[in-house]
């Protein structure tokens, strides 16, 4: 496996190759688009993107976990998690993908 990690700073720079704003312009929208949905996430709401996938918060109750190493019974606090889930359209490119690079091997 092995690949390279996406960063903003790369989706800044798909912004200017495509749309043509300049790199500066193109960071503040990268930002903004990614800080309205961390907004929508923190405040409880879902967040769908169309061909891409939805994102939401899943609320987890208290429990007791082990740790490993002692076999010691430990709490684990309630908590809210990020889940993700990818749209159908999105898991064939990514089947597809798979494909191409097996086939290529």
């Amino acid at each position: 496996m092995g690949g390279k990690t996406l960063t903003r700073a790369d989706l800044a720079e798909a912004v200017v190759q495509k749309v043509g704003l300049p790199r500066n312009e193109s960071q503040d929208l990268v930002e903004l688009v990614l800080q309205e949905i961390s907004s929508s996430l923190a405040a409880g709401d879902a967040v769908k993107l169309s061909s891409f996938g939805s994102f939401g918060i899943r609320q987890k109750g208290q429990r007791i976990g082990r740790n490993p190493k002692t076999g010691q019974e430990v709490p684990i606090t309630p908590r809210r998690v990020l889940v993700f889930r990818p749209s159908n359209i999105m898991k064939e490119r990514i089947n597809a993908g798979l494909s191409r690079r097996r086939a290529a091997e």
